[in-house]
């Protein structure tokens, strides 16, 4: 059974009522019908995202993210990282506000930077044990190309590996950029050597992002959920 009703997100954000329904179905089909789990967006606010912002790119996520989030948390909202340089903003967007929130935020921000990954892991990290949550998270990472600190990110990845998180990324931008090499090395670190567990994955959304289907979305958003559940489960990092 979904955290929020149907009935709820047709009452609060009818919009994303279709989102809704492909986000449950896509679940279902993986074994998740049912599961509560925490869902943070992180969203790259460097100055090559521009046009993603411009085009509506951005905004979409987020709402396919509220979608998936009504089915697991009960609160209606979504935490939300935005980073360059520096963590520009640690906000959230709910069901009832979710219409042209992404623009209002991003009006109160400052220079787009440069992209440093591992400010942005560390603040959904804070976020997530100052909250005192008794369950997972699953952590949308968006960005559109390797961060200026390598090792830093790769550092932080492999100590959260310890933590009831999984870090899902997605690419914005050419899937034949060399910009997702990292990325790439990333999804694949080794276990155990790196890290306990395998706790990232990474899929292209293209230079078009709102043309991915919704049904293809939320199934790479997911699909590898169940597999790092089962994992982290077997080494006591998420509780039974």
């Amino acid at each position: 059974m979904a955290a929020i009703s149907l009935s709820k997100i047709e009452e609060t954000a009818p919009a994303l009522a279709g989102l809704y329904k492909t986000a449950g179905a896509s679940l279902a089909g993986h074994g998740l019908d049912g599961l509560r789990a925490a869902v943070y967006l992180v969203v790259d606010y460097s100055g090559s995202m521009k046009p993603y912002y411009e085009d509506g790119s951005v905004q979409a996520l987020a709402d396919r993210v509220l979608g998936l989030s009504a089915h697991l948390d009960d609160d209606g909202t979504v935490p939300v990282v935005f980073f360059s340089t520096d963590v520009d903003a640690v906000t959230d967007i709910a069901l009832a506000d979710h219409r042209g929130r992404v623009e209002r935020i991003v009006a109160g921000l400052g220079h787009m930077g440069r992209t440093s990954y591992h400010l942005a892991m560390d603040a959904v990290i804070d976020h997530y044990l100052d909250s005192g949550a008794r369950h997972p998270a699953l952590v949308v990472f968006q960005t559109d190309g390797g961060p200026v600190n390598r090792l830093a990110a790769e550092r932080y990845l492999c100590k959260a590996a310890r933590l009831p998180l999984f870090w899902q990324f997605v690419g914005f931008g050419d899937p034949n950029s060399r910009q997702f090499d990292y990325l790439r090395k990333l999804d694949e670190l080794a276990v155990p050597d790196k890290r306990v567990v395998d706790n990232a994955g990474f899929f292209h959304a293209g230079s078009d992002p709102r043309k991915v289907p919704d049904t293809e979305l939320y199934d790479r958003l997911v699909g590898e959920f169940p597999r790092w559940l089962a994992a982290a489960r077997a080494r006591g990092i998420v509780r039974p």
